[in-house]
């Protein structure tokens, strides 16, 4: 995978990553899909130097909140995990060829604020969509994501019908955060709303900062 120059960061930073499809006529939003997302996050996505801790796919690209102790292990770590995304996506929809675009884009997240606005982002991309759309949004994690296994939701995750039982039975797919913007430091700025969507005016600054 040929890479753009990418923006200088310290292991403490996570990044958001979004991978594009190549071709506009490719549609990644099915099961089929996003059982190959799941497996190669779980392959590929929990080593030492590279974890991903959140996803989210969407039709044609696929949103990951990732770990990486440098801009090496991010270059590995990307490359593994686009060519085992490639060969499982292509085999599932029966088809052949270049399916990401050459380069990814990576944005360092340096501030707990910028973490949570991208949990934000990431988490409630298609509920965003949706509303752009006028449809009624799902006050539940979107399955095509990592949502059922992020703990950091206002509201307890409560399971009504059986997929979602289901879902929330299975092992988790992401790694565990280790940094501590990830793990503490976005908590600062509150929980996240189901109806707290990207581009919606941020939370109130904690009395303890201002």
């Amino acid at each position: 995978m040929a890479h753009e120059r990418r923006p200088a960061f310290v292991a403490r930073h996570p990044l958001h990553v979004t991978l594009r499809c190549a071709q506009g006529d490719v549609s990644l939003r099915r099961y089929h899909p996003l059982e190959v997302v799941r497996g190669a996050i779980r392959a590929g996505g929990h080593r030492e130097d590279f974890r991903v801790v959140e996803f989210h796919l969407l039709s044609n690209h696929l949103h990951l909140i990732v770990e990486a102790a440098g801009a090496v292990a991010l270059a590995r770590g990307m490359q593994g995990l686009a060519v085992r995304l490639a060969r499982g996506i292509n085999r599932a929809l029966g088809r052949s060829g270049k399916l990401f675009v050459e380069r990814y884009h990576a944005r360092c997240l340096r501030s707990p604020r910028e973490v949570r606005a991208t949990l934000r982002y990431v988490l409630l991309n298609a509920h965003h969509h949706a509303a752009e759309r006028g449809e009624r949004r799902s006050w539940w994690a979107d399955p095509y994501s990592s949502g059922a296994w992020f703990d950091g939701w206002r509201h307890r995750l409560c399971p009504r019908e059986p997929w979602q039982r289901e879902l929330l039975a299975q092992p988790r797919p992401t790694a565990a955060a280790t940094v501590w913007l990830l793990t503490t430091g976005w908590r600062r700025w509150g929980p996240l709303w189901f109806d707290d969507l990207p581009g919606a005016a941020g939370p109130r600054r904690p009395a303890r900062d201002r």
